[in-house]
């Protein structure tokens, strides 16, 4: 399938951005990874979208080469302040739930992709890991964080942007496939 009709397929799901990116610019950076270690957002070993669940950064990077085409996407949105909570939290639900939507489609194709997302894995209230397997092991994925990825560089290694002005913010997952 061409990018181009992957692109158009996102458009339709209601993304901001949707535009080529080269797997070739993506760089696996242990310091990206070492912040999912710090666990500042509280996921760090306690979903299997996270570290250490979803592979070490080494098996993420071999899993990203083996692709030579994607997609990134982008939810962009006006916040009332820098602080507006209420609006991120809302921006970040719309996103995750317009890139479920791409997966789905882009399943249904039969598109050999690996999908990146925003953040831990929400589907479930309680996540299973380590305890059990996966409740819907098709649907979870890492985020972009978690595969080492700094998201503004690689918006910015593939000619999109990442900063839209003060009181905007933008959520970014990208889907690589051959």
């Amino acid at each position: 399938m061409k990018t181009e009709s992957i692109i158009e397929i996102a458009r339709d799901c209601g993304f901001t951005v949707a535009e080529p990116l080269d797997p070739k610019t993506l760089k696996h950076l242990p310091e990206v990874r070492e912040m999912c270690a710090a666990d500042r957002c509280q996921s760090y070993n306690k979903s299997w979208s996270c570290p250490p669940a979803c592979g070490s950064l080494k098996e993420l990077e071999a899993r990203c080469s083996q692709y030579d085409k994607g997609i990134l996407v982008q939810t962009v949105g006006e916040l009332e302040s820098s602080y507006d909570y209420e609006a991120i939290m809302e921006l970040e639900r719309r996103h995750q739930k317009n890139f479920q939507k791409l997966i789905r489609h882009l399943r249904e194709l039969e598109l050999d992709m690996l999908p990146m997302g925003v953040g831990a894995c929400r589907l479930c209230e309680k996540c299973t890991w380590p305890d059990e397997p996966c409740r819907f092991p098709e649907l979870v994925f890492p985020s972009m964080e978690a595969c080492g990825l700094f998201v503004s560089q690689v918006c910015k290694d593939n000619g999109v942007p990442y900063y839209y002005g003060p009181n905007t913010m933008a959520f970014v997952s990208c889907c690589l496939f051959k």
